[in-house]
């Protein structure tokens, strides 16, 4: 169990070692990874400056979502030259192939 600390004295304990914190306003906050969406709602956010290295806390409702794949114009080129496929039709299968080009073209190529 941690004892309760004065708030001013861990201010001034973290200026004494160089960090700056300071809170930041904030309606959502949202991580993009390449398969999915971190979505983080009612956040609390704080900016933390130490010695120049600055870093994010975040806390709040998290929820994910799925991300949608969304084609290139370089694939979606690429598979129309190789099928002779309209470019809706391209679109629509590399998306449900999930953009594997080779998937794709083998599939339209039927």
């Amino acid at each position: 169990m941690m004892p309760q600390m004065d708030p001013k004295m861990v201010k001034a304990a973290m200026k004494r070692l160089g960090i700056k914190q300071e809170d930041v306003e904030a309606e959502r906050v949202i991580i993009e990874t390449s398969d999915k969406n971190i979505i983080i709602n009612n956040p609390e956010v704080s900016k933390v400056d130490m010695q120049g290295k600055i870093s994010f806390q975040v806390s709040g409702d998290v929820t994910e979502e799925a991300r949608e794949y969304v084609p290139s114009d370089e694939d979606i080129e690429l598979v129309m030259e190789k099928t002779n496929a309209e470019k809706e039709k391209v679109i629509e299968t590399l998306k449900e192939k999930n953009g594997d080009i080779a998937e794709s073209i083998m599939e339209l190529s039927k």
